[in-house]
């Protein structure tokens, strides 16, 4: 049950709470639970059973997928004001959770029960846009992760990571090796090559834990093509 005191932060992380039926804002504040969840902490792994479903009110949280090699490769994030489209097509699909979710950085979450899930599509078709429009935004994401794996060069995508990151700018980004190798479903040895060749051609500085962009502008030349 969500009190009083919380509902109207809750709301301005939820906008869609406006455009709901006052029966159902009602049963928003029985139903769902407030929690908070360090930094590290796994939310669900392959093959559990849904018996909920988070949406953020802060934080952020990484799906991924473990291969059988035992490597990691990120399917999505989602964060404040967002849902988890996994879990919700595991209720409507009545399947196991496909993936794994872990807390990125703390996370404040209301969970809603997977049967009251269900109940509001029928109900509610401000419910029904919320689920369905993150729904169609994360099939396009992940079509473009798709795009990424199949059709560029590791290379490629380590510098279109490393400027993301980086916002297109000469700064320094906390990452390691094999959090990019996590990130991207590669191996740690691949990617320190990669990153080696890009430090030798001046384009990044590495450091223990970290990766400073020195040329912006060259780094995002590799995303595309090798120089």
């Amino acid at each position: 049950m969500i009190v009083k005191t919380d509902l109207k932060r809750v709301a301005s992380a939820l906008p869609f709470l406006a455009l709901l039926e006052n029966e159902l804002t009602e049963d928003f504040s029985r139903q769902a639970t407030l929690a908070r969840i360090p930094a590290g902490r796994d939310v669900m792994a392959e093959g559990d059973r849904v018996v909920a479903i988070p949406l953020l009110i802060s934080g952020q949280i990484r799906v991924f997928r473990i291969g059988e090699s035992g490597r990691e490769i990120t399917l999505y994030r989602f964060g404040r004001g967002e849902c988890c489209v996994l879990t919700a097509d595991s209720i409507l699909g009545h399947r196991l959770f496909p993936a794994c979710a872990q807390v990125e950085e703390e996370v404040e979450v209301a969970f809603i029960p997977a049967t009251v899930f269900d109940s509001w599509l029928a109900r509610s078709s401000a419910w029904r846009q919320f689920v369905f429009d993150a729904m169609s935004r994360r099939l396009l994401s992940l079509m473009d992760t798709l795009d990424d794996v199949a059709f560029r060069r590791m290379d490629m995508r380590v510098a279109a990571l490393l400027i993301q990151r980086s916002g297109g700018r000469k700064t320094t980004v906390r990452i390691t090796h094999q959090e990019i190798a996590d990130e991207l479903g590669s191996s740690r040895e691949v990617i320190s090559r990669i990153l080696e060749d890009f430090q030798a051609r001046g384009q990044i500085r590495l450091s223990r834990g970290f990766v400073g962009v020195v040329e912006p502008e060259l780094l995002e030349k590799s995303s595309t093509y090798v120089t």
